[in-house]
């Protein structure tokens, strides 16, 4: 019995040595693409070669020839998409997706969130790893059609101000969750040293209900933001 898993422990080590170099091969013949961006068909592509490889490789009895033939035909199959992809608008359309705009002057899109089926913590979460922990800074974001987030910042003042001369302190770039789809968040209250009764006052001064709130923020000085969730027409943007 020993020897006949010896011979299948050598056969999966052959095969190992023989697939790796070929994925290599496909991988280089198949370009940054597949590896950068990894649009929806390139992530099917590579979930596809990795279930071949694992086949091969944990099943001795599966025919290696058969197995490298599949990763040749894959292989193959994502260049000739990628080139349809670049040749013809249309067929890219049909097998990605479209660049969504999610903030634009400061607002979240809503409909366009829900869309994308992307959370309000999805995106700031995106916006803070962009170094933006304000969404008032935000002229207009992204979402590309590999899922990641490009953000355009509101343009500075052309003329300097009394800011940029330091003679008034800046306005504090931080701001936290206060209030997210008419929930009011407690905790963020607390740390400000305000209560829900502050809060009603300031909604009630900008003439704002709490329910109909998408999404407000605050930041230390109690300053509130609130974005506005009715429809606004944001740039067309496109791949």
């Amino acid at each position: 019995m020993w020897i006949e898993t010896a011979k299948d422990s050598l056969l999966i080590a052959g095969r190992i040595v023989t697939i790796f170099p070929l994925m290599l091969m496909v991988g280089l013949f198949m370009g940054k693409r597949s590896l950068g961006e990894l649009p929806v068909f390139d992530f099917l592509v590579i979930l596809s070669l990795g279930s071949v490889v694992g086949a091969d490789i944990a099943e001795p009895d599966v025919n290696h020839i058969h197995m490298g033939i599949a990763i040749v035909l894959i292989g193959l199959l994502q260049r000739v998409v990628s080139v349809l992809t670049i040749k013809s608008r249309k067929f890219g359309r049909m097998v990605s997706f479209e660049p969504t705009v999610v903030v634009h002057q400061g607002n979240l899109l809503v409909n366009n969130l829900k869309k994308s089926r992307y959370s309000i913590d999805n995106i700031l979460q995106m916006l803070r790893e962009k170094d933006v922990f304000h969404l008032a800074d935000v002229e207009f974001a992204v979402l590309e059609a590999n899922g990641k987030l490009t953000v355009y910042k509101k343009s500075p003042k052309s003329a300097p101000t009394l800011e940029d001369l330091g003679l008034v302190k800046r306005q504090s770039d931080l701001s936290y969750s206060l209030v997210v789809e008419g929930t009011v968040y407690k905790d963020t209250l607390s740390y400000i040293k305000k209560d829900t009764l502050w809060l009603e006052s300031q909604l009630q001064e900008m003439g704002v209900r709490q329910e109909d709130i998408f999404y407000a923020s605050v930041d230390d000085n109690g300053a509130i933001y609130i974005s506005d969730k009715t429809f606004v027409n944001p740039p067309p943007i496109r791949h």
